[in-house]
């Protein structure tokens, strides 16, 4: 609490962010309506008391499916970047703790990954196992392996040299050991961050699959769905694409705002520039 109090930025942050998962988590009870609930006659209208944010081109309330789109986006992300953490993480730590060999062959196997851009490397994958939800995490999740793989290597060289790690070993410490109770608490800092910055470009990366349909697919809600459906009728009605494309901006901008507040808050050398 003393540390929220000091940088009231990183409390608005993680308020701004808690609201979102908040409203992701409980769409359900929040939402007026079914996100698959029409009303023909009320289609491509505008925001009104029974519909706030307006209809879409089939008459569903484009709060509801908005509502119910945080929750498939925030999901699908939430699971990209775990998965992501869990494979480039554990490569990263052991190349860093192993050296040799598998240093090596790790180390260019997620150059290789990084040499393809990421739009292409999503696309490609989502081209072998078919336009899906889960296709769009599994794309994502291999496009950010290396990111974390390469990310904690550094520091966890640099862990793995240090005295207290040397006098675990010397002591007879497990190679399990050393690596869950002196490495990684010290790279906590690291993850807690570039996950937090990660899962805001993943965000913008699975609206922009399912807004070429690649990712969910109708009539699932998602925020990059509801995106490309209303361009179509953006001269009628503009307010579906609208309104989900300012959705995918807050999702977004949270995590990043979230990310930097704690890179800030928790980097020593920034913290002693304040």
């Amino acid at each position: 609490m003393k540390t929220l109090r000091q940088h009231p930025l990183l409390a608005f942050a993680l308020a701004f962010v808690a609201l979102q998962v908040f409203v992701a988590v409980g769409a359900e009870w929040i939402a007026p309506y079914g996100p698959l609930e029409q009303d023909i006659v009320a289609r491509l209208k505008g925001p009104s008391a029974a519909h706030p944010l307006g209809t879409d081109q089939l008459g569903r309330d484009v709060l509801s499916r908005i509502l119910h789109g945080y929750r498939t986006s925030l999901a699908a992300c939430v699971v990209a970047v775990a998965l992501a953490l869990l494979a480039g993480g554990t490569i990263g730590l052991l190349a860093a703790y192993r050296r040799g060999w598998f240093e090596r062959v790790s180390m260019r196997l997620m150059d290789v990954l990084f040499a393809f851009p990421v739009m292409l490397l999503a696309i490609g994958i989502i081209a072998v196992l078919g336009p899906h939800t889960t296709s769009a995490a599994v794309a994502i999740a291999v496009v950010y392996t290396p990111i974390f793989a390469r990310l904690l290597r550094g520091p966890a060289l640099v862990i793995c040299e240090s005295e207290y790690v040397t006098g675990a070993r010397a002591v007879g410490a497990s190679d399990t050991r050393i690596l869950f109770r002196h490495v990684l608490p010290n790279l906590a800092s690291v993850i807690l961050v570039q996950t937090s910055l990660l899962l805001s470009t993943a965000i913008l990366v699975e609206a922009s699959l399912s807004f070429l349909g690649l990712g969910t697919q109708p009539p699932t809600p998602s925020l990059g769905l509801m995106l490309s459906e209303g361009r179509n009728f953006l001269l009628l009605s503009p307010w579906s694409a609208v309104f989900a494309g300012f959705a995918i901006l807050f999702l977004s901008f949270g995590f990043n705002l979230l990310g930097d507040t704690l890179r800030d808050t928790l980097d020593p050398r920034l913290r002693g520039q304040e």
